[in-house]
């Protein structure tokens, strides 16, 4: 028998009662009513994921909300944003329970980590696509911009990169070198990114400007640079790798640490006086971070091969479109 819309919503999507005293009224009305705690800015991100295009048909249920929500989580750590609210907009070819199982545990297991509610949102039947919107909060005028960065700031990234690209070109049966523990931890990265919200919250008052590498670092390091109206100069010798990317060529390794997309990992910079206060701010994070460069006064991206010589990028990262 066919579940209703509102069927569907009562029982995947309002299994609990408010667990957040901001949520004045949740998932039931027209609307949510939320509350804002006094001197702080909201602030929002939306992020759609379609079935094909950010990823693989065949991706479990769990998986594509599990990122979903990731993705959206990580725009607000690069702001320096503590999450709190969650809408959900879930378009679906059938209503199959027990894929909504899996979607709402992939799901609320991620948001509980991040103690958020979902508030509201909308289903409706159509190709697969997922559409999250998240709200955060930040103490008024602390928000990290991509537009802070000066000339001299050294420019830093969170984890490693590359790893969810060389898992979605092993999935196209680009790479053949993989065991299947290595295949397993690359699917991990791509499938649930870790959003660096702690990472982020840290930064305030430390970073001059931060950015999550969702396009490839030298994309999405382009953005920063062009609103601070500054250069970089990247040493490509210095991205961190992880230990199955390093078993690649060491250029193949380089191109997709630059490249591939959905690493969700965080760039930043950091003025030289601020890199005391840095180390201490991340010291009791578990999460390892690394200079890749340094802003400069010339416009434009300069990657650095190891002997200094010009490193040639051969894609120039995700494209919307």
């Amino acid at each position: 028998m066919p579940i209703s819309e509102f069927d569907l919503i009562q029982r995947f999507f309002n299994q609990e009662k408010n667990n957040r005293a901001d949520v004045i009224r949740g998932i039931g009305d027209d609307a949510a009513v939320l509350q804002p705690p006094a001197g702080q800015q909201l602030v929002v991100t939306t992020d759609t994921l379609v079935a094909g295009q950010h990823f693989p048909e065949n991706t479990s249920p769990f998986d594509i909300a599990y990122k979903a929500l990731a993705v959206n989580l990580s725009d607000l750590a690069a702001m320096g944003a503590e999450p709190a609210w969650i809408l959900l907009a879930l378009t679906l070819p059938v209503a199959d329970k027990a894929w909504l199982s899996e979607f709402t545990q992939g799901f609320f297991s991620l948001m509980h980590r991040f103690q958020c509610q979902l508030v509201g949102g909308d289903t409706t039947r159509g190709p697969l696509s997922i559409t999250v919107q998240a709200l955060g909060f930040i103490p008024n005028g602390k928000a990290l911009l991509r537009s802070g960065a000066q000339a001299g700031d050294p420019i830093y990234v969170t984890g490693t990169l590359g790893d969810a690209g060389l898992a979605l070109a092993d999935l196209k049966n680009k790479v053949d070198i993989l065991t299947q523990e290595q295949r397993s931890a690359l699917l991990t990265r791509l499938n649930r990114p870790d959003p660096r919200v702690a990472i982020g919250l840290a930064l305030r008052d430390i970073a001059s400007s931060a950015i999550d590498i969702s396009d490839g670092l030298a994309a999405d390091l382009a953005h920063i640079l062009a609103a601070s109206q500054v250069g970089a100069v990247v040493e490509v010798a210095k991205l961190p790798l992880s230990k199955t990317l390093l078993a690649l060529q060491p250029e193949k390794a380089q191109q997709l640490a630059l490249s591939a997309g959905d690493d969700y990992e965080l760039c930043f910079t950091v003025p030289e006086a601020r890199e005391s206060a840095l180390k201490q701010a991340l010291e009791k994070i578990a999460c390892p971070y690394t200079a890749v460069g340094f802003i400069s006064k010339e416009s434009g991206l300069l990657l650095q091969g190891e002997n200094g010589e010009p490193f040639l990028l051969e894609k120039q990262g995700f494209l919307h479109f």
